[in-house]
């Protein structure tokens, strides 16, 4: 099949434009956000997020209402909950994994998934829409959902532009951040709403269960790549849009969920990455030891 041909049959149909507009809105905002996330080591607060945003999307359904809705009620409702905890027990300031806080944090997951397998089990013939939840689903993204993405995607983007500075400064010392005057725990506040929008817009496309797959993987991929703030959220947007796109396309020739094959493809990227830093730094290792003997 030629180019022009393959192009032709996989926007042949509205779902498939759809799911493209979604993912391009969905792979910009999470590959940006998801870098700063990655920096501020806050991984486990957005896992939570998505989590969270699984019992949405099923009462959301139960009660008649669209996914999207319930998707970005939960995730920006249980941000606000993590933003409003105190920051005792914070490793550094953040979400720590071993912190007392993290394991209320793994209740209130547990509590949340067990939530929505009770909101699925009280709407009937709903196995379908589980795994769409929980997957995601390339046929699943309507009109509708594709406004409120770019405008979430949108609006959100603007927001992390305007507080950029002091929450990079905050992530790389917030201590000094504070004694310069940077407002610490309203920019991590305001920055947990941002994951909850990204994690919520994210679910739309992978699933509750992959959100992972753009908004983790991407950034820890650009983060081995380089340490320059602007380039690494630039690299980390392109691999987000790279795997995202070609996950799309190989789902449409596939049986598979959408899901799986961006999750594949952001670990393959990453694990590439992985590869190239640790041969760079043998490398470099290599070249040093000579300089090493000569000043001995």
């Amino acid at each position: 099949m030629n180019p022009a041909g393959f192009l032709a049959e996989l926007f042949a149909y509205p779902f498939m434009v759809n799911a493209f507009q979604a993912g391009t809105i969905v792979a910009v905002a999470a590959g940006a956000i998801g870098w700063f996330m990655v920096q501020r080591r806050q991984s486990f607060a957005g896992h939570t997020l998505a989590v969270i945003g699984f019992p949405g999307a099923a009462g959301a359904t139960l009660l008649g209402l669209s996914p999207a809705v319930g998707y970005f009620v939960a995730c920006i409702g249980g941000a606000l909950v993590i933003a409003a905890l105190p920051a005792t027990g914070r490793a550094g300031g953040e979400l720590g994994g071993a912190s007392e806080e993290s394991a209320a944090i793994g209740t209130v997951q547990a509590f949340a998934l067990a939530c929505g397998f009770l909101f699925v089990s009280l709407y009937k013939g709903f196995l379908g829409g589980l795994n769409n939840l929980l997957f995601g689903t390339i046929t699943g993204v309507t009109t509708g959902q594709v406004a409120l993405l770019a405008v979430a995607g949108l609006v959100s983007l603007a927001a992390l532009a305007s507080i950029a500075r002091p929450l990079l400064f905050s992530s790389i010392d917030p201590a000094i951040a504070g004694s310069r005057g940077v407002p610490v725990r309203a920019v991590s506040a305001a920055f947990l709403v941002l994951l909850g929008v990204a994690a919520a817009g994210t679910s739309q496309v992978t699933g509750s269960l992959l959100v992972f797959s753009l908004l983790v993987a991407p950034a820890a991929t650009a983060t081995r790549l380089t340490a320059r703030p602007v380039l690494g959220i630039a690299l980390s947007v392109v691999i987000a849009l790279a795997a995202t796109w070609a996950g799309e396309a190989i789902a449409y020739f596939s049986p598979y969920p959408i899901g799986f094959w961006v999750a594949s493809l952001a670990f393959a990227a990453f694990v590439a990455a992985t590869a190239w830093q640790a041969a760079r730094e043998h490398h470099g290792r290599r070249r040093a030891r000579p300089n090493a003997g000569v000043w001995a």
